[in-house]
């Protein structure tokens, strides 16, 4: 049977009580700001007006996703592959949705969000320090935020050394893309492609 809306969804689950109906806040507190500010990774959620998704991972320095207030947050656009796909649905939708991960910590940072993108020097400036100077920021207005579970990283097993796959067991990006986009060139080596990324770090 497929599910077609929420009444028959609910037959199967109860609804939250307690802590997890009650974690919800409109603005970052001290352990949200705090999270943030070790949080060295995080993945955006997008999406455009005909309702299709994008998500798409960010990284830098621990805190590299700048608290700007309580409910405000910077986030500076690193140097990509120019798809832009995250900033075209912002400038469509206007909203986002944002995954803290901090490495060892199984429990998350979820937040949701207005968001517009921004060149004004003011968010620029905060990341003068960078390698190389974002473009854009993304300037999120926080409506809702809670720390998620460890379940799920928990099962995963994500942080623990013994699930790690040894790299040279996993085909290259260059391996994979030639696989998949053809051609006669010689597939890009794990070396020869992190040295090209250290240069855009």
């Amino acid at each position: 049977m497929i599910i077609e809306n929420a009444v028959q969804l609910r037959k199967l689950y109860s609804f939250p009580s307690g802590r997890a109906k009650d974690k919800m806040f409109s603005t970052l507190d001290k352990h949200a700001i705090h999270f943030i500010s070790k949080s060295p990774f995080a993945i955006l959620s997008t999406c455009n007006t005909d309702k299709k998704m994008d998500a798409s991972p960010r990284g830098g320095n621990p805190g590299f996703v700048k608290v700007y207030s309580n409910n405000v947050l910077v986030i500076p656009d690193a140097k990509g592959n120019n798809r832009l796909d995250s900033l075209v649905n912002i400038i469509n939708s206007g909203t986002i949705g944002i995954l803290f991960l901090i490495p060892g910590i199984d429990e998350t940072l979820r937040l949701n969000g207005k968001a517009v993108i921004t060149t004004d020097e003011e968010y620029l400036n905060l990341f003068s320090d960078e390698n190389i100077a974002p473009k854009t920021c993304i300037l999120v207005n926080v409506e809702e935020v809670f720390l998620h579970c460890a379940k799920a990283l928990m099962r995963s097993k994500l942080w623990l050394e013994d699930t790690k796959i040894n790299r040279n067991e996993f085909p290259t990006m260059g391996e994979m893309l030639k696989d998949q986009l053809g051609g006669n060139k010689i597939a890009e080596s794990q070396e020869d492609m992190v040295k090209r990324y250290k240069k855009d770090l």
